[in-house]
């Protein structure tokens, strides 16, 4: 088959088409219009650049729809290359995105968008979904205000801040009772709180995580709370080499309860070893941080209505370090 012909093969099957038809679905929740999350059990596959693109969030493995049959199904490229030519004509399925209604269609510059959101205040839409639907105390969500790391989004949602290195807002994360993303046109670094100069890095998946870990860890002052954003971009992942570099760092892969947070440690863990500093591996005791907070929440409620202490909490944490890699200087 001839370079042009493959091309235009390439374009005419996407790969959504080839994880439909090996039983994957789309994990909406998890999914932006530019990253679809595709779910096997415990296979996960990113599709990006609009359906002509893909990556293992998992493994290193990434590629265009030739490989993405090669990758699930074991093939050589003849043999995929069959396979991809019968799913000429196959319509798969798009996501049903429900971005909050009336939510700008005039894309500005990031800076300026950023800009125009207020910051949250006592009893408005946002501070009442961090504060009632995701648990977080109003002295965090407070703090979190007065270092300028969190806006008023569309519909009662949050934006928390990315930061590069200078401290200008890169994109934000987008999170809400209807809605989840990243910002349009944004890029990925790192959401940041907690004590800008520390020692211990506690990386997380989510900005609420993040903040929820550090509610748990009570405040946790000499800690720097991160969110990646739920993805690892280059400059994610140089930010956090950045940081790491500090003398007696002590990295903490605080990710997911579930298969893609021990990859994502398993990633921090290796960045340690590079670079030289402490590593710890950190998980919640539910699937989240933020789902820890709330199942303490709930049960400190419960307590408290029973009239018995409300300190019968189960550990919000399980912690395992490497010995070789341990912070000298805890």
């Amino acid at each position: 088959m001839k370079r042009t012909e493959l091309e235009a093969l390439r374009e005419r099957v996407p790969c959504a088409a080839v994880l439909e038809k090996a039983g994957f679905a789309i994990d909406l929740p998890e999914t932006t219009r530019k990253a679809v999350k595709y779910r096997r059990g415990d296979a996960i596959v990113i599709v990006i650049h609009a359906g002509q693109g893909w990556f293992d969030p998992l493994s290193e493995a990434k590629g265009d729809v030739f490989s993405l049959v090669e990758h699930l199904d074991g093939v050589t490229f003849a043999e995929g290359l069959d396979r991809v030519a019968a799913l000429v004509g196959y319509k798969p399925k798009d996501p049903i995105f429900s971005r909050p209604p009336g939510a700008s269609r005039q894309i500005l510059p990031v800076l300026a968008r950023w800009a125009r959101r207020r910051r949250p205040w006592p009893g408005s839409a946002t501070w009442r979904y961090l504060r009632d639907e995701r648990c977080l105390p109003e002295a965090l969500i407070r703090a979190a205000v007065g270092n300028d790391i969190l806006r008023e989004g569309p519909q009662g949602s949050m934006w928390a801040a990315h930061r590069d290195e200078v401290g200008a807002v890169t994109g934000w994360e987008e999170r809400g009772p209807q809605w989840r993303g990243f910002s349009t046109g944004g890029n990925k670094r790192l959401f940041q709180f907690g004590s800008a100069g520390a020692k211990r890095l506690c990386v997380t998946e989510a900005a609420i995580d993040a903040m929820s870990l550090a509610d748990l860890e009570n405040g946790g002052a000499d800690s720097l709370y991160l969110s990646t954003g739920g993805g690892w971009s280059p400059a994610t992942d140089a930010a956090i080499r950045a940081l790491a570099a500090r003398a007696n760092a002590l990295l903490v892969a605080a990710t997911d309860n579930n298969r893609q947070g021990e990859a994502y440690a398993e990633r921090l863990q290796a960045m340690a070893i590079t670079i030289g500093c402490g590593f710890e591996r950190l998980r919640p005791a539910q699937t989240d941080w933020n789902a820890t907070l709330q199942a303490k929440a709930a049960m400190e409620k419960g307590e408290g209505r029973r009239g018995q202490p409300a300190a019968a909490c189960p550990p919000a944490a399980s912690r395992e370090a490497s010995p070789a890699l341990r912070d000298p200087d805890p």
